[in-house]
């Protein structure tokens, strides 16, 4: 068999390059893909960069619209926002007072009048306001934050009143106040009439139906001379302060149904006399006022004086006494008289529109 014969040492180098060209033409298109990648990554953030440098003189627009989305937000929470849950997280950050701080602060309230002292003692006792308002809860079922606000009033007054030196504790103290002010509260603003002024009357609002229903579970008919002995006051009390309780305030302005124009008041009974029949009764008189003074200037001197003291006068004189003066009898100055009142009559007729009803009115009364 023949030899291949040997390859020369020029051919193999030759080929060895090209192998390396081609290589190095393989390799160079993913390096220029990386450089690619990497001046993209730098723009990025160099836009990055520019996007969160701030402005000199203009707000960060993020942070605006970062608290007009919260804005939205806030307003479409599934949990709406609760005054009283505040109010409530705000006074449990104030400490309780032990009872020789209270002291400490007290007298310095009274014989120095400090408004800091005051200031401490108040804030730290809002949590027993809020406690008694709870309270009386059952009976306003309204909002617990008026009761609270009327009770935080009742517990400044409690502050100024307080004598630190007569050993009784604040909380204590201060806590018949608020009570006081909440009651007042509530008995103002229970119905648009007031149903309670008096002490007596305080005390019925809130124990009446109490002890009502604790005689009732007794076995006793609560009638109100029973309830009057139970609770110290009179029976006449009782009954006007049960049929306030009992019943609600109506309108007496207001339509008996309401398809109807009829009012309440209407259908009430009165012994006084009516606006209108007064004003009515006022105008009669300074009319009847006027037309006398126009009569008066047709009368004769001797039927002025006969109408002057007998017929206008509350104290007419005798009939004698004018005889006398005049030289005549008796019956004729009663028909001098006579003859006066008829002229007047035909003269009012005359002068005054419906006359004749007037003197039928009062003729009736």
């Amino acid at each position: 068999m023949k030899k291949k014969p040997a390859k020369s040492k020029k051919t193999v180098k030759k080929k060895t390059a090209a192998a390396k060209k081609a290589t190095a033409a393989k390799k160079a298109p993913t390096k220029a893909k990386a450089k690619v990648k990497v001046k993209a990554k730098a723009k990025k953030t160099a836009k990055r960069a520019k996007a969160t440098t701030p402005v000199p003189g203009h707000r960060d627009l993020k942070a605006r619209a970062g608290k007009k989305s919260a804005g939205k937000f806030s307003d479409k929470a599934l949990v709406k926002f609760d005054p009283l849950q505040r109010y409530l997280t705000e006074i449990s950050n104030y400490k309780l007072l032990t009872r020789e701080e209270e002291r400490e602060l007290g007298i310095r309230v009274r014989e120095h009048g400090d408004k800091d002292a005051a200031y401490k003692l108040v804030t730290s006792n809002l949590r027993l306001v809020v406690k008694i308002a709870l309270e009386f809860q059952r009976v306003w079922m309204q909002n617990l934050l008026d009761l609270i606000q009327e009770g935080n009033i009742g517990l400044m007054q409690a502050v100024k009143k307080f004598d630190p030196y007569k050993n009784v504790k604040f909380s204590y103290y201060a806590s018949f106040w608020i009570k006081a002010y909440i009651l007042k509260f509530i008995m103002d603003n229970w119905r648009l009439v007031k149903i309670g002024t008096t002490q007596g009357q305080r005390k019925l609002f809130f124990k009446l139906k109490k002890e009502k229903q604790k005689l009732i579970d007794d076995g006793f008919d609560p009638k109100p001379k029973l309830l009057s002995e139970r609770l110290g006051v009179s029976e006449r009390e009782i009954i006007d302060m049960d049929q306030r309780l009992d019943g609600w305030d109506v309108s007496l302005d207001a339509p008996l149904k309401e398809d109807s124009d009829t009012e309440r008041i209407e259908f009430l009974s009165t012994t006084a006399e009516s606006i209108e029949d007064q004003v009515s009764k006022k105008e009669i008189e300074f009319l009847l006022h006027n037309k006398i003074a126009e009569f008066r200037k047709k009368m004769t001197p001797r039927e002025l004086e006969i109408f002057d003291l007998r017929i206008f006068s509350d104290n007419p004189v005798t009939l004698q006494e004018i005889g006398d003066r005049y030289g005549i009898s008796r019956e004729r100055v009663r028909q001098v008289e006579k003859n006066i009142i008829k002229k007047m009559r035909e003269f009012f007729k005359r002068e005054i529109p419906d006359f004749a009803s007037y003197t039928e009115s009062s003729t009736a009364d």
